[in-house]
């Protein structure tokens, strides 16, 4: 449902919520709030902070962390069965989705949203009656909340295509939260209004970089968070400038943020220019061994190039299950899903079609187990191997450590996005964007194969794709699979592109390349438009009459999922 109503919980968890969730886990699972909870609650500056930290908390949940990876993965041509996978997974897995799929329920998403309503609702009469909360707190917060409604809901029109949509909270039992869905581009175009309103509000930075709480500077939402999720948008509803702007404000920003960083430390081994960018590069200054850029962006976390990820170090009360329930963890070093051959076979013997043997990305991103290539992306902590004269997986001389628990971050935007975010709208734009376009895409390749010197030289070169628009945007969505893989947006970059094809072709030609059985049969599936899009669970539609089935799976919504 889009908001469930239930009044027993609210008084006593409301005492609960201003101590940080402690005491009530749960508070807002169940929603609207009843008269006497409100009478008691929204006086102070601490109540609306207590709710915008709740905010995050849903999204770590795991019930929506498992949706963003199943939603914007496990459909592409990235992911495959690995060990003791469950059977909702597995016939998502065989493009037998039906609506009785529990993957399909968007609970904890219409959940946050509506949280987020709520402070947007509230926050300004607590302002009104709480000196000690200032108008310029209150706009941030109302900023904040409002991007994290807007990711939510960026993941729901990817996801199903149409969907209810409100900004408004679920506050009164009394009122009727029935609601049809909203075409995808209405609410695209209702997103960047929003945001575009309260951009300007949010804040810059939490703390300075070189304090110890700077990662919340990238794991709260900031100006630059909503400058990224801005140029994601934009790029979707097909405004190239507009995506670029917010790409190129965001990209200055770390141009900056480098430039401080050089008069703060005077020395920075671990940064680089690439052209005038600055990255992290894949082997510090002074050392022999790769694997750094991997180290600070997946084993650390909140790197100098993240934009916004979740953070689950200090908080164990959640995890990323996941990482660790799907891709792997200390104990099993293959977790329910795998990577397909095609992606990591014989990489270091140069045969493969996807990566070069110089490309480090693979190497970090999965390893042999048995006949499946297991997914250690975010799986492990630290990673160190030598590229130079590799002639097989061996030569490599690769050590790694994986986490000890199930800390690890997830990433929703980083400076890669901007660069490949930002060269996908210059091609779009036409011919004269494609040199600006492939030096973006090149910078991101020859960082990841340890281009920084004339040692050695580039892998990618201009004249093999310069011929065509079809060229271009082929370049892109390779560079976009090797940089992107296993975070949750290959089957999103495939939507997209279809959308913009008007057919499936392209996106059935990439996504079969995974399967080995039924491959013609999941082809024709594949070639309804529509299909591209998940159906509404079977539980919604019992509980809102006005929502009708996406038509791919009209005929199969009595179908039950085979236990």
């Amino acid at each position: 449902m889009i908001i469930m109503t239930n009044k027993f919980k609210h008084i006593i968890c409301a005492a609960a919520l201003v101590t940080g969730l402690s005491g009530c886990s749960d508070f807002l699972d169940i929603l609207p709030m009843n008269e006497v909870v409100l009478e008691n609650y929204w006086t102070e500056k601490g109540d609306v902070t207590s709710v915008v930290n709740s905010c995050y908390e849903t999204l770590e949940h795991g019930d929506c962390l498992t949706r963003m990876g199943v939603w914007g993965e496990l459909r592409s041509d990235n992911l495959r069965l690995g060990a003791q996978v469950s059977n909702e997974i597995n016939e998502i897995l065989k493009e037998n989705l039906l609506p009785s799929n529990p993957m399909c329920s968007w609970g904890k998403f219409y959940e946050a949203i509506n949280r987020c309503n709520t402070v947007c609702y509230y926050a300004p009469q607590v302002q009104a009656i709480d000196p000690n909360y200032t108008l310029e707190e209150m706009k941030a917060n109302i900023a904040e909340v409002s991007a994290i409604r807007a990711l939510c809901y960026f993941y729901l029109i990817r996801t199903f295509k149409d969907v209810p949509y409100s900004t408004q909270p679920s506050i009164d039992d009394s009122q009727p939260y029935v609601k049809a869905a909203t075409p995808f581009n209405a609410v695209l175009d209702s997103l960047i209004i929003n945001l575009e309103s309260v951009k300007d509000d949010a804040v810059n930075r939490y703390y300075t970089d070189d304090s110890p709480n700077a990662y919340q500077n990238s794991s709260r939402i900031t100006r630059w968070a909503i400058y990224a999720l801005l140029a994601d948008l934009y790029l979707w509803k097909g405004d190239w400038d507009n995506s670029i702007k917010y790409c190129d404000l965001v990209i200055d920003f770390k141009r900056r943020q480098y430039k401080e960083m050089l008069e703060r430390e005077g020395n920075v081994n671990n940064i680089d220019l690439f052209g005038d960018i600055p990255m992290i590069l894949e082997k510090k200054i002074g050392t022999t061994q790769c694997g750094n850029t991997y180290n600070e962006i997946f084993g650390e976390g909140n790197s100098f190039e993240s934009i916004f990820e979740l953070y689950f170090r200090t908080n164990q009360s959640q995890q990323n299950t996941w990482v660790s329930n799907y891709y792997g963890n200390n104990t099993n070093t293959m977790g329910r899903l795998s990577a397909p051959d095609f992606l990591c076979k014989d990489v270091a013997q140069g045969t493969n079609t996807v990566f070069k043997k110089t490309d480090g990305r693979v190497y970090e991103s999965s390893e042999l187990n048995n006949s499946r290539y297991a997914i250690t992306k975010f799986v492990r902590r630290q990673v160190a191997y030598s590229t130079q004269n590799v002639t097989k997986e061996a030569d490599l001389n690769l050590t790694s450590s994986r986490r000890s628990s199930a800390d690890a971050n997830w990433i929703f935007y980083r400076l890669s996005d901007m660069l490949l975010i930002k060269a996908e709208a210059q091609i779009e734009k036409g011919e004269e964007g494609y040199q600006s376009a492939f030096n973006l895409i090149n910078i991101v390749n020859k960082r990841a194969n340890d281009v920084t010197t004339s040692a050695r030289s580039d892998t990618l070169k201009m004249a093999d794709y310069i011929s065509s628009k079809a060229s271009m945007e082929e370049l892109l969505m390779a560079e976009r699979q090797r940089e992107f893989m296993f975070e949750g947006k290959r089957w999103f970059d495939l939507v997209r592109m279809a959308r913009r094809d008007g057919n499936n072709t392209r996106l059935i030609s990439l996504a079969s390349r995974k399967y080995i059985e039924n491959v013609n049969a999941i082809k024709i599936k594949l070639a309804d438009p529509n299909i591209i899009y998940f159906p509404y669970a079977k539980s919604e539609l019992k509980v809102n009459p006005l929502l009708v089935q996406n038509p791919a799976y009209g005929n199969e919504e009595d179908n039950e999922l085979t236990k």
